[in-house]
């Protein structure tokens, strides 16, 4: 009976991935969602500032936007793929443009996490309880 907790077989990808895929979505909204905090930017934007980048709110923006827009491609396993570039995008900037420079075992834990994450998502695909799925099995 306890074989199968044990065995390698999958006990429900599908599953699996959507539960993943919307919780990791649900928290890349809730960080992008930071741009609507006046606060929030101010302090992201001083340490672009603090490091001598050019534009620093462009960055914060654009880095902001890119984890909205990823958010909510994962949680609606749409343009997924598009998603996990962003997702890549952006938390791969916070690693080695603001973090401690790479340091994945220190700090960057974090953020090297949701690109993880997102690696597995641009390799696996959505799963087909996605909106990704429906579109692309309508077309064919």
């Amino acid at each position: 009976m306890a074989n199968w907790f044990f065995s390698s077989k999958a006990i429900s990808v599908n599953g699996g991935l959507f539960i993943t895929r919307v919780i990791v979505g649900a928290f890349m909204i809730y960080h992008g969602w930071e741009m609507f905090d006046g606060t929030k930017m101010e302090m992201y934007t001083g340490w672009f500032a603090d490091r001598k980048y050019s534009n620093p709110e462009a960055w914060v923006i654009a880095g902001k936007l890119a984890e909205l827009i990823a958010g909510i491609g994962f949680v609606l396993g749409l343009f997924t793929r598009l998603a996990c570039i962003a997702a890549m995008a952006a938390f791969s900037g916070i690693i080695f443009l603001l973090g401690g420079k790479g340091e994945v075992f220190q700090g960057d834990q974090h953020p090297f996490l949701f690109v993880v994450i997102a690696f597995i998502f641009f390799f696996t695909g959505p799963g087909t309880w996605s909106a990704d799925h429906l579109i692309f099995k309508l077309k064919r």
